[in-house]
Protein backbone atom coordinates (compact mmCIF):
# COMPACT_ATOMS: atom_id res chain seq x y z
CA UNK A 1 0.00 0.00 0.00
CA UNK A 2 1.43 3.35 -1.01
CA UNK A 3 1.19 6.61 0.93
CA UNK A 4 -1.81 7.89 -1.05
CA UNK A 5 -3.86 4.79 -0.29
CA UNK A 6 -2.88 4.97 3.37
CA UNK A 7 -3.96 8.60 3.61
CA UNK A 8 -7.24 7.75 1.87
CA UNK A 9 -7.99 4.92 4.32
CA UNK A 10 -7.26 7.10 7.34
CA UNK A 11 -9.31 9.99 5.94
CA UNK A 12 -12.25 7.67 5.22
CA UNK A 13 -12.18 6.25 8.73
CA UNK A 14 -11.97 9.69 10.34
CA UNK A 15 -14.83 10.96 8.16
CA UNK A 16 -17.07 8.09 9.24
CA UNK A 17 -16.22 8.69 12.90
CA UNK A 18 -16.97 12.39 12.48
CA UNK A 19 -20.33 11.73 10.77
CA UNK A 20 -21.57 9.11 13.22
CA UNK A 21 -19.94 10.20 16.49
CA UNK A 22 -18.30 13.63 16.60
CA UNK A 23 -21.01 15.71 14.89
CA UNK A 24 -23.96 13.97 16.64
CA UNK A 25 -22.22 14.64 19.94
CA UNK A 26 -22.33 18.37 19.24
CA UNK A 27 -25.99 18.12 18.21
CA UNK A 28 -26.88 16.46 21.51
CA UNK A 29 -25.03 19.19 23.39
CA UNK A 30 -26.86 21.97 21.55
CA UNK A 31 -30.22 20.33 22.22
CA UNK A 32 -29.67 19.48 25.89
CA UNK A 33 -27.21 21.98 27.33
CA UNK A 34 -29.98 24.21 28.72
CA UNK A 35 -32.06 21.21 29.78
CA UNK A 36 -29.67 19.11 31.86
CA UNK A 37 -26.99 21.75 32.34
CA UNK A 38 -23.30 22.20 31.61
CA UNK A 39 -22.16 20.45 34.78
CA UNK A 40 -24.11 17.25 34.09
CA UNK A 41 -22.96 17.10 30.47
CA UNK A 42 -19.31 17.56 31.43
CA UNK A 43 -19.47 14.98 34.23
CA UNK A 44 -21.21 12.49 31.95
CA UNK A 45 -18.74 13.12 29.12
CA UNK A 46 -15.65 12.64 31.27
CA UNK A 47 -17.17 9.58 32.95
CA UNK A 48 -17.94 7.72 29.73
CA UNK A 49 -14.67 8.78 28.12
CA UNK A 50 -12.86 7.28 31.11
CA UNK A 51 -14.91 4.08 30.90
CA UNK A 52 -14.33 3.62 27.17
CA UNK A 53 -10.63 4.43 27.37
CA UNK A 54 -10.09 1.79 30.03
CA UNK A 55 -12.34 -0.62 28.12
CA UNK A 56 -10.06 -0.18 25.12
CA UNK A 57 -6.81 -0.23 27.07
CA UNK A 58 -7.15 -3.08 29.56
CA UNK A 59 -8.12 -5.81 27.04
CA UNK A 60 -6.09 -4.17 24.26
CA UNK A 61 -4.76 -7.49 22.93
CA UNK A 62 -8.36 -8.62 22.45
CA UNK A 63 -9.07 -5.64 20.20
CA UNK A 64 -6.02 -6.28 18.01
CA UNK A 65 -7.56 -9.53 16.72
CA UNK A 66 -8.97 -8.87 13.25
CA UNK A 67 -12.51 -10.09 14.00
CA UNK A 68 -12.74 -7.71 16.98
CA UNK A 69 -11.65 -4.56 15.18
CA UNK A 70 -15.21 -3.40 14.50
CA UNK A 71 -15.86 -3.43 18.24
CA UNK A 72 -12.72 -1.37 18.75
CA UNK A 73 -13.91 1.21 16.20
CA UNK A 74 -17.36 1.39 17.82
CA UNK A 75 -15.92 2.02 21.28
CA UNK A 76 -13.37 4.45 19.89
CA UNK A 77 -16.21 6.33 18.19
CA UNK A 78 -18.19 6.45 21.43
CA UNK A 79 -15.28 8.18 23.14
CA UNK A 80 -15.51 10.88 20.45
CA UNK A 81 -19.28 11.10 20.89
CA UNK A 82 -18.99 11.69 24.63
CA UNK A 83 -16.05 14.02 24.13
CA UNK A 84 -18.30 16.31 22.10
CA UNK A 85 -21.40 15.58 24.15
CA UNK A 86 -19.25 16.55 27.09
CA UNK A 87 -16.09 18.55 27.84
CA UNK A 88 -15.22 19.36 24.23
CA UNK A 89 -18.30 21.60 24.10
CA UNK A 90 -18.79 22.66 27.71
CA UNK A 91 -15.22 23.89 28.13
CA UNK A 92 -15.95 26.48 25.43
CA UNK A 93 -19.28 27.55 26.92
CA UNK A 94 -18.56 27.65 30.65
CA UNK A 95 -15.54 30.04 30.60
CA UNK A 96 -17.66 32.60 28.76
CA UNK A 97 -20.20 32.55 31.59
CA UNK A 98 -18.56 32.09 34.99
CA UNK A 99 -15.90 34.82 35.10
CA UNK A 100 -16.62 38.39 36.30
CA UNK A 101 -17.39 40.83 33.50
CA UNK A 102 -14.21 42.88 33.95
CA UNK A 103 -12.07 39.73 33.60
CA UNK A 104 -14.25 37.63 31.31
CA UNK A 105 -12.44 38.23 28.03
CA UNK A 106 -8.99 37.74 29.53
CA UNK A 107 -9.90 34.62 31.49
CA UNK A 108 -11.79 33.13 28.57
CA UNK A 109 -8.74 33.72 26.38
CA UNK A 110 -6.47 32.04 28.94
CA UNK A 111 -8.86 29.10 29.16
CA UNK A 112 -8.99 28.75 25.38
CA UNK A 113 -5.20 28.97 25.09
CA UNK A 114 -4.79 26.31 27.78
CA UNK A 115 -7.20 24.07 25.90
CA UNK A 116 -5.29 24.50 22.63
CA UNK A 117 -1.99 23.83 24.39
CA UNK A 118 -3.46 20.68 25.91
CA UNK A 119 -4.65 19.52 22.49
CA UNK A 120 -1.17 20.00 21.03
CA UNK A 121 0.50 18.18 23.92
CA UNK A 122 -2.06 15.38 23.74
CA UNK A 123 -1.76 14.88 19.98
CA UNK A 124 2.02 14.92 19.79
CA UNK A 125 2.46 13.23 23.15
CA UNK A 126 0.24 10.30 22.17
CA UNK A 127 2.08 9.95 18.86
CA UNK A 128 5.39 9.53 20.68
CA UNK A 129 4.07 7.61 23.69
CA UNK A 130 2.19 5.06 21.57
CA UNK A 131 5.35 3.88 19.83
CA UNK A 132 6.14 0.25 20.73
CA UNK A 133 9.41 -0.75 22.35
CA UNK A 134 10.10 -3.26 19.58
CA UNK A 135 12.18 -1.38 16.96
CA UNK A 136 10.76 -3.51 14.13
CA UNK A 137 7.21 -2.31 14.89
CA UNK A 138 8.12 1.30 15.58
CA UNK A 139 7.56 4.10 13.07
CA UNK A 140 10.75 5.29 11.45
CA UNK A 141 12.41 8.17 13.27
CA UNK A 142 10.52 7.82 16.56
CA UNK A 143 12.02 6.78 19.89
CA UNK A 144 10.61 3.92 21.93
CA UNK A 145 7.41 4.73 23.80
CA UNK A 146 5.15 2.92 26.23
CA UNK A 147 2.89 1.45 23.55
CA UNK A 148 -0.74 2.03 22.61
CA UNK A 149 -2.15 0.05 25.54
CA UNK A 150 -0.45 2.08 28.25
CA UNK A 151 -0.99 5.32 26.35
CA UNK A 152 -4.73 4.62 26.46
CA UNK A 153 -4.44 3.95 30.20
CA UNK A 154 -2.79 7.36 30.63
CA UNK A 155 -5.61 9.00 28.65
CA UNK A 156 -8.17 7.25 30.83
CA UNK A 157 -6.46 8.61 33.94
CA UNK A 158 -6.43 12.12 32.46
CA UNK A 159 -10.17 11.85 31.79
CA UNK A 160 -10.73 10.72 35.37
CA UNK A 161 -8.83 13.79 36.61
CA UNK A 162 -11.00 15.97 34.38
CA UNK A 163 -14.08 14.44 35.97
CA UNK A 164 -12.80 15.26 39.47
CA UNK A 165 -11.87 18.84 38.57
CA UNK A 166 -15.36 19.37 37.14
CA UNK A 167 -16.71 19.38 40.70
CA UNK A 168 -14.88 22.69 41.21
CA UNK A 169 -16.82 24.38 38.39
CA UNK A 170 -20.14 26.12 39.19
CA UNK A 171 -23.28 25.31 37.23
CA UNK A 172 -24.26 28.39 35.18
CA UNK A 173 -27.51 26.96 33.78
CA UNK A 174 -30.45 29.31 34.18
CA UNK A 175 -28.42 32.12 35.74
CA UNK A 176 -27.62 35.51 34.34
CA UNK A 177 -24.02 36.61 33.89
CA UNK A 178 -24.49 39.12 36.71
CA UNK A 179 -25.68 36.41 39.10
CA UNK A 180 -22.75 34.16 38.25
CA UNK A 181 -20.17 36.90 38.74
CA UNK A 182 -21.82 38.24 41.90
CA UNK A 183 -21.99 41.74 40.49
CA UNK A 184 -25.47 42.39 41.92
CA UNK A 185 -24.82 41.07 45.41
CA UNK A 186 -24.86 44.52 46.98
CA UNK A 187 -27.97 45.72 45.20
CA UNK A 188 -30.18 44.78 48.13
CA UNK A 189 -28.21 47.01 50.48
CA UNK A 190 -28.76 50.12 48.43
CA UNK A 191 -31.72 52.32 49.33
CA UNK A 192 -34.65 51.82 47.03
CA UNK A 193 -36.17 55.26 47.50
CA UNK A 194 -34.90 58.77 47.90
CA UNK A 195 -34.62 60.38 51.29
CA UNK A 196 -37.39 62.90 51.94
CA UNK A 197 -36.35 66.46 51.28
CA UNK A 198 -37.10 69.23 53.76
CA UNK A 199 -39.57 71.80 52.50
CA UNK A 200 -40.22 75.27 53.77
CA UNK A 201 -43.75 76.46 53.81
CA UNK A 202 -44.14 80.07 52.70
CA UNK A 203 -45.76 82.35 55.25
Amino acid sequence: MNAVHEVFRVAKAQTLIALFATVPGYWFTVLLIDVIGRFAIQIMGFFFMTVFMFALAIPYDHWTIKKNRIGFVVMYSLTFFFANFGPNATTFVVPAEIFPARLRSTCHGISAAAGKAGAIVGAFGFLYAAQPKDPSKRDVGYPAGIGVKYSLVVLGCVNALGLLFTFLVPEPKGKSLEELSGENEDDGDEPTGQAPTARTVPV
